[in-house]
């Protein structure tokens, strides 16, 4: 009988069978190389230009405006 990958496929860092108890990686140091490439960010999500109140630039502002105690909608 030959050895076959569990179900559910090969872990993405190495190409090993899976654990299940870590998948979707075989091993805890695939898992930690996966995590090293999202921290310094090897990997990104791709996207659009950032949300006004992403970046904390108009946070102050509208902050500010919703303590005044002005309805939001009465503001603009």
């Amino acid at each position: 009988m030959s050895e076959r990958a569990p179900k559910g496929g090969r872990c993405p860092i190495c190409g090993s069978p899976i654990d299940p108890a870590l998948r979707p990686f075989c091993s805890k140091r695939c898992a930690d190389i996966d995590l090293a490439r999202w921290m310094s960010e090897t990997y990104v999500v791709p996207g659009g230009g950032a949300d006004a109140d992403e970046d904390g630039d108009d946070a102050e502002a509208t902050r500010g405006e919703r303590d005044s105690g002005v309805p939001p909608y009465k503001l603009h």
